[in-house]
């Protein structure tokens, strides 16, 4: 099996599970945060709905500096539009991946900010740390503040308090 089918194994199971939290979130909690210094849940939403962007440019982009790279809008309007977002960006992830070569998903990716080294590491590694760690770990946080506000929390792994998944 080519790298891409390896990483694109793991995706799907995570990519589904951000789906099924990010249809959990509701607009009329956008601006809910649990702790001054936390992210408000709209904006986190918006930023786990839109991370596939940033796994799409770890395998396709040359070598970026953050500093001078379009981020996405995080603006939470609807429970819609952030799954719309969502699946479109991974659709396109999806299919971006799929044509990479081995030899591609082996080569280094640079990421810098202002200049500054963030990463230098293949593509391969980068993918699964910078973005599919990144994501699994915004979903979580969704799963808190949803948790927080007496909201289901979707089984993931295995059945949550919620969700018993047939058990």
């Amino acid at each position: 099996m080519k790298i891409a089918g390896f990483l694109l194994q793991d995706y799907d199971v995570e990519a589904k599970g951000v789906r099924c939290t990010l249809e959990r979130v509701p607009p009329s909690l956008a601006d809910y945060k649990p702790h001054d210094k936390s992210m408000p849940m709209g904006r986190l939403a918006m930023h786990v709905a839109t991370l596939p962007r940033l796994g799409k440019m770890i395998v396709s982009a040359p070598d970026t500096d953050f500093a001078n790279s379009d981020r996405p809008n995080l603006v939470f309007t609807t429970t819609e539009a952030a799954l719309e977002s969502f699946d479109q960006l991974s659709a396109d992830l999806r299919a971006t991946l799929e044509a990479q070569s081995d030899e591609h998903l082996q080569s280094n990716w640079k990421l810098t900010f202002g200049g500054k080294p963030v990463a230098n590491a293949p593509r391969s590694l980068l993918f699964r740390t910078m973005f599919l760690n990144h994501e699994i770990h915004h979903r979580a946080q969704l799963g808190v503040y949803l948790r927080l506000n007496q909201l289901p929390v979707p089984a993931l792994y295995g059945p949550s308090a919620d969700d018993r998944m047939g058990f």
